[in-house]
């Protein structure tokens, strides 16, 4: 199977930083770079990021970890990810979500009161049909559409990947989706939710395939600020935030056998400490290209 790192910035992915960072991820062959959403950040949203990055490479992918799609008509949004792709075929990795982390950011997605799971898997329907249909058609509860041309069609198709952490985020990537990009997991976590996914895919007749399964992870630089053990308490707080953000490289590589042991084999890896971009994206090439295949 193949593993594969990517680079994320987060909250780092300052629109005056993207020309260098891009330029500098190409340079040095890194597989892809991932778009945080963080609409009330400096952070680059993430269609705009990738279409510039796509625009300025000939090699480097590009994906969202995650995008929120409840909240967003999923007809629009086929129409995005289907024009990336005939920009650039075979770099796009879209990665969904059910709502922000965020609470804030929360508000700006709406959907019915008590009904984002549901809106969220007729979003997915509708937006499969979409990409691969000629001509969709989708009558729901929450979305009806009639005749959908959305052209040219990815091709190969677009794989759907999702995020989540929760039985029922497991069965809808199981029934729905193609993949799986995990946060804030321990290894032994990971490797329970990848059986969960694969037992769902089994009752829903499908099958994933078994390199798309993947975690984003973050390292530091020597020490968990205050703010980072704060922030990952406050996603995970039966869990000590050691285990969840890598203090240095060498805790990361133990984390990553880890993964791989429960049979994870693609890694966003993000920057956690707040140092230079171009130190981090270096430090990142030097500990992780040997470790692909």
């Amino acid at each position: 199977m193949k593993i594969r790192f990517g680079v994320s910035l987060g909250a780092d992915s300052a629109p005056d930083q993207l020309a260098a960072v891009v330029d500098h991820l190409e340079a040095n062959g890194v597989d892809s770079l991932w778009f945080s959403e963080l609409v009330y950040a400096p952070a680059v949203d993430p269609v705009v990021g990738m279409a510039y990055a796509l625009a300025r490479t000939a090699r480097l992918k590009v994906g969202t970890s995650v995008a929120v799609l409840p909240g967003r008509h999923p007809v629009l949004v086929a129409k995005q990810l289907a024009s990336l792709a005939a920009v650039a075929p075979k770099r796009v990795l879209p990665v969904f979500g059910l709502r922000s982390a965020i609470p804030a950011e929360r508000e700006i997605f709406p959907v019915p009161d008590g009904a984002r799971a549901a809106v969220f898997d007729e979003s997915l329907r509708v937006l499969r049909a979409a990409l691969v249909e000629d001509s969709a058609t989708y009558r729901g509860r929450y979305f009806t559409v009639n005749g959908a041309v959305i052209t040219p069609k990815p091709a190969p198709p677009l794989d759907i990947w999702l995020g989540g952490s929760a039985p029922a985020a497991f069965r809808r990537i199981g029934a729905l989706a193609d993949g799986w990009l995990g946060s804030f997991l321990t290894p032994a976590e990971a490797r329970a939710g990848r059986a969960a996914i694969e037992r769902a895919a089994e009752h829903a007749g499908r099958r994933i395939e078994p390199d798309h399964f993947g975690i984003s992870l973050a390292v530091a630089d020597g020490e968990l600020s205050a703010e980072l053990v704060a922030a990952a308490r406050r996603r995970r707080p039966d869990v000590d935030p050691a285990e969840l953000i890598a203090v240095d490289w060498d805790q990361l590589h133990r984390q990553l056998d880890g993964y791989l042991e429960a049979g994870l084999t693609k890694f966003v890896i993000r920057p956690a400490g707040g140092g230079p971009v171009d130190g981090f994206i270096d430090r990142f090439v030097t500990e992780l290209a040997g470790r692909q295949n």
